[in-house]
Formats: structure tokens, sequence, C-alpha cells
């Protein structure tokens, strides 16, 4: 798509858009319980190469979604792994911009 016809949307929100779709990763299924409650199970080793640690504690980040249906397991609960990894940011010149401007 051409950005011209994008322009009265957000930089942000057209990089989301045009961003190449990861592969889902499904570690596990569960049961809406309640109504807020969910009853999982996560499957260790589909998952297991996206642990990672901070503070020397390890961790997986993962999606809940509830199903509009259960499947044929009667399972209405996905997880999968979270894989988004926000860009780095660059790092800005702190000097200060000098100009010949009078003001």
């Amino acid at each position: 798509m051409i950005k011209k016809e994008w322009q009265w949307m957000s930089d942000y929100k057209q990089k989301q858009i045009t961003m190449e779709k990861q592969k889902t990763i499904y570690c596990g299924g569960g049961k809406k319980m309640g109504a807020d409650w969910l009853k999982v199970t996560v499957h260790l080793d589909k998952a297991k190469e996206h642990f990672f640690e901070y503070k020397g504690k390890t961790y997986l980040k993962l999606n809940i979604n509830i199903k509009d249906q259960p499947d044929q397991y009667d399972k209405d609960v996905s997880l999968s792994v979270d894989t988004y990894q926000p860009e780095e940011k660059k790092e800005v010149n702190s000097e200060p911009v000098k100009s010949d401007l009078p003001f």
C-alpha cells in the first residue's frame, strides 16, 4: 500500500499493520470454569525455548485467548507464546543543537 492512502493513521499503527505476522506457537489449552476463572495446562516442551531470565528468575510470556466455541476436546481457552519483541530504541544525541539564529 502507498503511505499516502494511510495519512490519517499514525506511523505506529501503520508499522503494526505492515509487520510480518509471526507464526503462532500454541503451547496449551484449557477451559473457562467461571466468569473470572480459567483452568489451563501448559505444554512446557513446546514453550521451553521461549523462557527468558530477568534478574536471576525464569519467565515465560503467554497469550491467553478465549475461543468463540469449544474445540473437539471441549477446550474453550488457548495458550500461545508471546513472541512480541519491541524494537530497540535508537540513542538520541544529547548534545545541544547550535544555531546561528539570534533568538
